[in-house]
């Protein structure tokens, strides 16, 4: 029974859905900002194209090679550092090892927290839209159905035809109404068993 309450509970919660329909509402306003990002980028891409167009590669290929050496040293000195202080007590890796696993785990939980409350965040916003969206669904009905329903008429006004005649409403009554013909009770005669 507490497989079937879980398939129950988790298939009537609608928050994944409003999940959805937070993340799709994000993505929309998104994509909204795309058409200012690219004239910014149309707007600033000559002067891009220009500078990348007077720069002298040689200029370039030094930059390069200097930040490659700085890059080398920095890892060289680096390595050095930690094979000289490298601890061969094996009791300490142990305890080195079980502390990281340890703030593994704390960091996974503190990111799942985020998750989560992430994942409620886009659900209320979801809810919140699909509520917009189902107020600005009513509002479009409505105004369809005033355009298209003309205005109703007087019933008054209604031919003769398509009222109901009182001979005709009786003839629509069920038979039900009918009493069925009433059964005679039976008696039943009892004997006593006889002696042999």
């Amino acid at each position: 029974m507490a497989i079937t309450d879980d398939l129950r509970k988790t298939l009537s919660n609608p928050t994944p859905l409003y999940f959805a329909a937070g993340t799709a509402e994000l993505a929309y306003q998104q994509a909204k900002k795309v058409p200012g990002i690219v004239e910014q980028l149309r707007a600033e891409a000559p002067a891009r194209f220009e500078a990348v167009r007077n720069t002298d590669p040689k200029d370039v290929q030094e930059k390069a090679a200097g930040r490659a050496k700085e890059a080398q040293a920095v890892i060289q000195a680096k390595v050095n550092e930690v094979l000289g202080t490298l601890d061969t007590d094996l009791k300490k890796i142990g305890e080195t090892a079980q502390d990281l696993a340890l703030r593994g785990v704390g960091v996974a939980a503190e990111y799942a927290v985020k998750a989560r409350e992430t994942y409620e965040k886009v659900a209320e916003h979801g809810e919140e839209t699909v509520r917009a969206w189902r107020g600005e669904a009513a509002d479009e009905i409505l105004e369809v159905a005033e355009a298209v329903e003309p205005e109703a008429e007087p019933v008054a006004d209604q031919p003769a035809a398509a009222k109901p005649r009182p001979a005709d409403a009786s003839a629509t009554k069920p038979a039900a109404a009918k009493k069925a013909p009433a059964k005679k009770p039976t008696t039943v005669k009892k004997t006593s068993p006889s002696a042999k």
